[in-house]
């Protein structure tokens, strides 16, 4: 028992590891190509510029509906070639305050068509796709409720379709909110790592990179050739890439362009996006992962495909990892030459180290310094951890199991620390396996009094993580779902949006 104990320890940390070693070869990539520039080819005459329509999917979003559409009116871009789509599924107020809005705008001028749904048939891909049946644009600008585009980003993103072989444009993500708490800034910085880094790194060196679902352009051929949006998983985003691609059009990003978003300022709406996104993205993998690797495309861009593809699995291994890591130590302890197993120090290095190079050259590089960064590392590598619960059982499912709920996040329209009244009626709510995340804090935390009164001080810093992370995560879950319960008078902890996902029908640390 102990041996075995042993080598699953060291092959947990051995995973997690490879993944390390992979973050690694994404950033020296990146380093290889951050100086090339990304320009259009060509560009449209002005005469000559393509009808677009702007995509609008939204459901629930009382708070952010007017803004979204108001945002979207404003764009730099000739009034008869462009059209807005508001796809609206929504069951409460936000259907009343978004047709009157396009009703006002229509009587300014723009062309704005409100199509509304009653059976959420397909969630967001089925909008898009009922949208796309009906848009009168050859390219389609899509944004989620929670981004405030500005005016030029039609302008900065049109004319990467000049090459006709260009079939997505995919803009950087920017933050309303990013200072509003410390929540917050870990992903500010969580998400800056994905597109400064990886979609960099993967775009100028020829690999796959997938659309993010908003803040994005496609040609609509595109979206036809490939097959159209389909529902089957919970990134309709990230399915509809690979298959675009694979089809052999080409991506485009264009981290110069920003499109400003709001984060979720609550752990539970957090933790129900990247949910959803850990999710998707192992139900993608088990949907195409095979037919990439057949199909003949170059064998790196099949090596990034698995690793892309699979990067939320990663979670299950660092769960087991918390779990022996108290009967490792404890083993080891009684071992005659400890020292043999030294051998986790550099994997842990690997794993650590990668994560540290890897945010702290995504924020230096996009905001200069990196002092800022490295006094939040400890605190979003904390975080990253805290989420292996959430995610590693998301990751479980979407590898075995058959459901395509897709479940929204709910936006507060919180921009620089301001909320709107009465937003926590869309808050996330406090499942029964926040639970499991207080346990292992509990368990995280015995482990390190029992290091440090075994004085085993290496162990003590990426336990003091392993605690950190957990018993944040849990607490600030369970503080949130007990305040929604003395506000609302909540029974059972359960405060979402008004909404049923009966309907048949997405990075973190690690993602």
């Amino acid at each position: 028992m102990q041996t075995l104990v042993i080598v699953l320890y060291l092959a947990t940390l051995g995973v997690l590891a490879l993944y390390g070693v992979h973050r690694s070869a994404l950033l020296f990539l990146y380093l290889r190509h951050r100086h090339e520039r990304t320009t259009p080819q060509a560009h449209f005459a002005e005469a000559d510029l393509p009808m677009v329509t702007i995509q609008l999917p939204m459901f629930n979003e009382m708070f952010v509906a007017e803004r979204l559409i108001d945002a979207a009116a404003r764009i730099n871009y000739p009034r008869h070639r462009l059209e807005v789509q508001v796809l609206d599924d929504s069951t409460d107020a936000t259907s009343t305050i978004a047709r009157l809005k396009c009703d006002a705008l229509r009587k300014k001028g723009h062309d704005v068509a409100y199509l509304h749904r009653d059976d959420r048939a397909g969630y967001k891909a089925g909008a898009l796709e009922a949208g796309m049946a009906r848009a009168k644009g050859d390219f389609l600008l899509v944004f989620d409720a929670d981004f405030v585009p500005g005016p030029s980003i039609l302008r900065d993103l049109i004319h990467f379709f000049a090459d006709p072989s260009v079939g997505m444009a995919q803009a950087r993500w920017s933050h309303l909110n990013g200072d509003h708490s410390l929540l917050t800034r870990c992903q500010s910085m969580l998400l800056d790592g994905h597109f400064v880094i990886e979609h960099t790194a993967r775009n100028r060196s020829g690999r796959f990179f997938n659309f993010n679902g908003t803040a994005g352009m496609w040609r609509k051929a595109a979206i036809t050739d490939a097959g159209g949006w389909k529902h089957d998983t919970i990134t309709e985003d990230m399915d509809l890439s690979y298959r675009a691609q694979l089809a052999g059009w080409r991506f485009v990003y264009a981290p110069h362009v920003s499109a400003p978003a709001e984060l979720p300022c609550e752990m539970n709406s957090f933790k129900g996006q990247q949910y959803r996104w850990a999710k998707g993205s192992v139900q993608t993998a088990r949907k195409l992962l095979l037919r990439i690797l057949r199909a003949p495309v170059d064998r790196k861009v099949k090596t990034e495909a698995v690793f892309h593809l699979t990067n939320n699995l990663a979670y299950v291994f660092l769960l087991v990892l918390a779990a022996l890591q108290l009967p490792n130590m404890l083993i080891r302890r009684q071992m005659e030459h400890p020292e043999l197993l030294m051998l986790d120090v550099p994997l842990f290095l690997a794993t650590c180290g990668s994560v540290a190079a890897f945010y702290v050259t995504a924020h230096h590089d996009l905001y200069g310094g990196r002092w800022k960064a490295i006094k939040r590392l400890p605190i979003m590598m904390a975080l990253g951890i805290g989420l292996s619960i959430n995610n590693g059982r998301a990751a479980l499912e979407g590898l075995f199991g058959r459901d395509v709920e897709f479940v929204r996040t709910p936006k507060r329209g919180t921009v620089d620390g301001a909320a709107s009244s009465g937003a926590h009626g869309y808050s996330g709510r406090w499942p029964w396996h926040n639970t499991v995340e207080l346990a292992f804090g509990i368990y995280c935390t015995t482990t390190l009094g029992v290091a440090i009164a075994l004085r085993s001080w290496a162990s003590v810093p990426f336990l003091l993580l392993f605690c950190t992370g957990f018993t944040y995560v849990a607490f600030t879950s369970l503080y949130e779902a007990l305040r929604l319960k003395l506000d609302q008078g909540d029974p059972e902890l359960t405060a979402q949006a008004p909404s049923t996902h009966s309907s048949p029908s997405p990075q973190s640390m690690l993602s």
